[in-house]
């Protein structure tokens, strides 16, 4: 990145081995650790040591025959899926094709500096590529147990960048086939990193609209105090990376040809709802109040929300907490029927 000057490294463990690791504890710790090696094993990352055309192979074995999602770009944008020009739209083209599509376009494009970008993003594991995950245990079923949700994709390509961002969710990520780079900034850098406009998103979240490699700081100012706490993580197939949710990350695939699998996952329920419908529901009703009225709510969310999740209830009976007790799936429906009933009137 230019104008970096020095960049943290995130924090490695060597020597771990994948039935030891402790991802609640590593979550709970609040920063970004890499585990050095840990997947090394696995026989997608031994075919990839043998070359592209050895993993291709070994992940065609696992297509389910559904058309897959791309990610299709012209030889210009140099891997970076991002807007055009004008932000009016996006600089690549999405369609759906086989899976052997879109790698014979990768590999047509093998050392070729001046190849099309492909890039098939959070492919859904078990749906698309059944058995592979049952080959190749990154992560056990049993090994998340505090995961209430989660979800296994691919990520495959070629040389490409996916703008910084950020999940709702927990992240493990882990590269099989080729180098990835994370580059990643904790949520409280939110401004220094310029977001995008809510949608259309390329991906479906909020990216950076900065240009990492030519950063404009008269126009982006705050990205340098972003970099200045900014932290790195080079990753060779079969490390894996653990971040929190909300972390914005920048990654590069670095090689010809690259396979990453990731878990995501929240230690919530299925049916409590997404903290995104409640942003877009607080422009609506929230940002444009007088300066004074927001300060009093924000004491009010500060009581209800954010602060401990049985205070505002513990004082009451427990006939009398109604959603202000703890929220079960009928509880949820109830507050969510609620909900759409004020919306709607």
């Amino acid at each position: 990145m230019t104008g970096a000057g020095t960049v943290r490294t995130v924090r490695t463990i060597e020597g771990m081995a994948r039935g030891e690791i402790d991802f609640a504890a590593l979550i709970e710790a609040g920063e970004p650790v890499v585990l050095k090696a840990v997947a090394t094993d696995l026989p997608l990352v031994e075919a990839g040591r043998e070359g592209s055309d050895a993993a291709m192979a070994y992940l065609l074995r696992f297509d389910g025959g559904r058309p897959v999602v791309g990610f299709v770009g012209d030889p210009k944008i140099e891997g970076r899926f991002f807007y055009n020009d004008d932000v009016s739209g996006m600089n690549y083209a999405a369609g759906r094709a086989p899976l052997v599509e879109y790698l014979d376009r990768i590999r047509a494009g093998i050392a070729d500096d001046g190849a099309t970008s492909v890039y098939l993003g959070s492919t859904d594991l078990d749906a698309f590529f059944p058995g592979l995950r049952e080959e190749n245990p990154v992560v056990a079923k049993d090994d998340l147990p505090g995961a209430k949700t989660s979800l296994a994709s691919l990520w495959i390509g070629n040389r490409t960048t996916a703008a910084a961002h950020w999940d709702m969710s927990n992240n493990i990520a882990c590269p099989l086939v080729g180098r990835r780079r994370f580059t990643l900034f904790p949520p409280d850098q939110v401004a220094n990193l310029y977001p995008g406009p809510l949608e259309p998103t390329p991906g479906g979240q909020v990216v950076s609209m900065v240009d990492f490699i030519a950063p404009d700081h008269d126009r982006h100012p705050g990205f340098r105090d972003a970099l200045g706490v900014a932290q790195v993580a080079d990753l060779d197939p079969g490390d894996m990376l653990v971040y929190p949710a909300l972390w914005w990350h920048r990654v590069e695939a670095l090689d010809d040809f690259n396979v990453m699998v990731n878990y995501w996952w929240n230690d919530v329920p299925a049916f409590v709802d997404t903290p995104m419908t409640t942003m877009l529901h607080a422009l609506l009703s929230l940002r444009d109040r007088p300066d004074g009225e927001k300060r009093a709510w924000r004491a009010l969310f500060d009581y209800y929300v954010f602060g401990p999740a049985e205070r505002a209830g513990d004082h009451l009976p427990p006939h009398a907490r109604g959603p202000l007790a703890t929220l079960d799936e009928m509880a949820a429906r109830r507050l969510r029927a609620q909900v759409l009933q004020r919306l709607n009137r």
